[in-house]
């Protein structure tokens, strides 16, 4: 099935009454839409996805030579879990400098590969903090209050995603079935299909349109919202055909944020739903089942009241 009727949403005016219903009934209904009018420009998504390939297409050794640790999160790797199974993909994470362990890591036969890097996640992050106000309006807070979780530092980062043909098809998963941990997510994703979101009961395709991204909630959004809005199930199908590239930037508050439903979604006939999570907590019991297959995965519903 291919998800046909997913919604399209034009920020050119972010806060129009017209684009915050649009936006709210999306967040409802599916949890996921496309976005046009968004401010990055066709050429910064280009750049972005010409260094890329450029990085993936490097011999194994040159990006092994940058790989992550469990110490240091941002580099290459290729081991990934999602829900204790490997994905059929290769990924590279950025994300700033925290302190002495964490460093992003560059690889330096691609020159221009750091500046692409930072002037593109720097233009997800506006972007997410217009989404994130917006989201906060229809929630019934004020256009800052949820910003002020993403303060004095988010713990936001950029993924670049790499899935090689697989000769498996639908039994091959680049990313297997799983909720976005944070609050919001923006993807930017070439013409090759593989993308799914679950939705009214059944997995839908999600079609590539040019010139758009795609944004998710994540399970925060969800949190805040007492269950209003959707984090939407999603996963990839490796191609039997075609490799795949995306970029999902994933927009995450500070290490020291906790959030639970807003007082402005609860009330007698919507209790609260969720006891108080601590971002780094949660954070850090989800990054550990990256690595390995280490029991149940954490979920928000292990903090459902």
């Amino acid at each position: 099935m291919t998800a046909k009727n997913i919604p399209i949403i034009n920020l050119d005016k972010p806060f129009s009454g017209e684009t915050l219903r649009a936006l709210d009934s999306a967040c409802r209904e599916w949890g996921t839409f496309m976005v046009v009018g968004h401010g990055i420009s066709v050429v910064q998504s280009q750049l972005m996805e010409s260094a890329m390939k450029t990085f993936f297409y490097q011999t194994k050794i040159a990006k092994q030579a940058i790989a992550r640790t469990e110490q240091n999160p941002w580099g290459f790797y290729d081991q990934e879990f999602t829900k204790n199974c490997v994905d059929c993909k290769e990924i590279y994470d950025y994300g700033p400098a925290d302190d002495k362990y964490k460093q992003p890591q560059w690889p330096v036969a691609i020159p221009d590969f750091k500046t692409t890097i930072q002037d593109y996640y720097r233009a997800c992050e506006k972007l997410s903090f217009i989404l994130l106000e917006v989201i906060a309006i229809n929630l019934g807070v004020s256009s800052k209050q949820l910003s002020k979780c993403f303060y004095p530092g988010n713990s936001s980062f950029l993924r670049l995603n790499y899935y090689p043909v697989q000769v498996d098809g639908e039994q091959s998963m680049g990313v297997h079935h799983h909720t976005d941990a944070g609050a919001i997510t923006i993807l930017l994703q070439d013409e090759q299909e593989g993308l799914k979101v679950f939705h009214q009961g059944a997995w839908s395709l999600v079609e590539p349109i040019e010139d758009t991204l795609l944004v998710n909630l994540g399970d925060i959004v969800q949190v805040w919202s007492n269950d209003r809005y959707i984090a939407p199930l999603h996963r990839v199908i490796a191609s039997e055909k075609k490799e795949r590239f995306s970029v999902p930037f994933f927009f995450n508050p500070d290490y020291s944020a906790d959030y639970l439903p807003l007082p402005s979604t609860v009330d007698n006939l919507n209790p609260a739903r969720y006891r108080s999570i601590n971002w780094g907590e949660f954070r850090s019991l989800r990054a550990d089942g990256d690595y390995a297959s280490n029991g149940e995965e954490v979920q928000v519903s292990n903090y459902r009241i």
